[in-house]
């Protein structure tokens, strides 16, 4: 599979500039429980939203996949990561890892987003697609 089918045009769940396609700021902004499972610092979690940065900061996130896929494709995917990553279950990863794992981390977030947009009745997505 393609570096690029696994980050920007993903064929096993919806892209992630569709999953976030057209959500307003006060929808990013938006919070609905608070929990054990969310971090106790957010700037170690998501980022901070506000009305007037979404924008950016949606169009950051869709330009930052691009640059890594950009980064990953003239890459020896083979050589490890230095320095090693701090997080010990992941201080040993290859570029191959951690391309991955980025797949799969925007997939469980993204999918996050999607159910929280079908709570709030805004999905699915205005340019269409499946609704699961």
């Amino acid at each position: 599979m393609h570096i690029r089918e696994l980050l920007i045009d993903t064929t096993t769940h919806v892209p992630p500039s569709r999953a976030i396609e057209n959500v307003s700021a006060d929808e990013a902004m938006r919070r609905f429980s608070v929990g054990e499972s969310i971090p106790q610092k957010a700037a170690e979690g998501w980022p901070e939203v506000h009305r007037d940065t979404w924008p950016a900061l949606r169009s950051r996130f869709i330009d930052d996949l691009e640059r890594f896929v950009k980064m990953a494709e003239t890459s020896d995917l083979d050589q490890r990561i230095v320095p090693a990553l701090e997080v010990q279950p992941l201080a040993h990863m290859t570029k191959r890892d951690a391309v991955i794992h980025v797949a799969n981390h925007n997939a469980h977030h993204l999918g996050q987003i999607i159910i929280l947009r079908q709570i709030m009745g805004r999905w699915p997505r205005p340019s269409g697609g499946l609704t699961w």
